[in-house]
């Protein structure tokens, strides 16, 4: 990818080119939210670790082999957004910056908005992808992370146990691998790379793996150790793996 050589050249020439930024359309999970709870007045409390998460990662890789490279991170991830919501704040948040490349990850939530919705979720990630294509910057949807396939023993607040119900049952029903296939035939429509670690869940929960239990929340935030593979994974992506 063209954002590579933007580091070669850094790293060959620091005062001829400016610095790398990378900014991050996303959900929760690009804001860095991980264990979620109620307090005693009834408000949702959610721990936010943005150290731990996935574009965190992304530039420990980045710096460790590029030590001489300023790597801007714009963290533009809100919990609880869907790409509509995301695509309303496209200017503020990331255009204004003027990226090198932008990742965007949505899915989560305009999954729970039920299967009507979908439609709303791909015309929503057009028009992100377009806005991008109008400006020549590079782009990478990511897929998201599998949420629940079980309601965890862990959880004993029955509101999140609620929760972790509707988003069970999304995951095993196929709700957000419908969701997910559309994101990849608007990617494919407009010509955009898709870093698909989603699959790389599936597999894992074929392999045996127990899903659940590699969320923090028990619901739909990879715990600190998963966020690794985002950024593995985009590193691979963005270097031509």
């Amino acid at each position: 990818m063209k954002v590579m050589n933007l580091f070669r050249d850094k790293a060959k020439d620091m005062n001829g080119c400016q610095p790398v930024t990378i900014a991050f359309l996303g959900d929760s999970v690009t804001q860095g939210c991980f264990e979620v709870f109620f307090k005693n007045n009834g408000e949702v409390e959610t721990v936010y670790d943005v150290n731990s998460a996935y574009h965190s990662y992304l530039k420990n890789i980045l710096t460790t082999l590029y030590p001489n490279v300023t790597v801007n991170i714009i963290n533009a991830g809100i919990s609880g957004n869907t790409a509509e919501q995301g695509y309303a704040r496209l200017e503020r948040d990331v255009m204004k910056f003027h990226p090198d490349l932008v990742v965007v990850c949505f899915g989560l939530n305009d999954c729970g908005q039920g299967p009507d919705y979908i439609n709303v979720y791909a015309d929503s990630l057009g028009k992100i992808f377009e806005r991008l294509k109008s400006e020549d910057i590079e782009t990478i949807f990511m897929t998201p992370n599998m949420m629940n396939t079980e309601v965890s023993c862990h959880i004993e607040d029955e509101r999140v146990r609620e929760i972790a119900v509707t988003t069970m049952e999304n995951q095993n029903g196929g709700l957000l691998d419908r969701y997910l296939e559309k994101a990849r035939e608007v990617c494919q429509s407009h010509q955009i790379p898709v870093c698909d670690c989603y699959q790389d869940w599936k597999a894992m929960e074929r392999n045996g793996v127990d899903i659940t239990e590699r969320l923090a929340n028990y619901i739909n935030h990879p715990d600190r150790k998963m966020n690794w593979l985002f950024a593995v994974r985009l590193f691979e992506m963005m270097n031509g793996e």
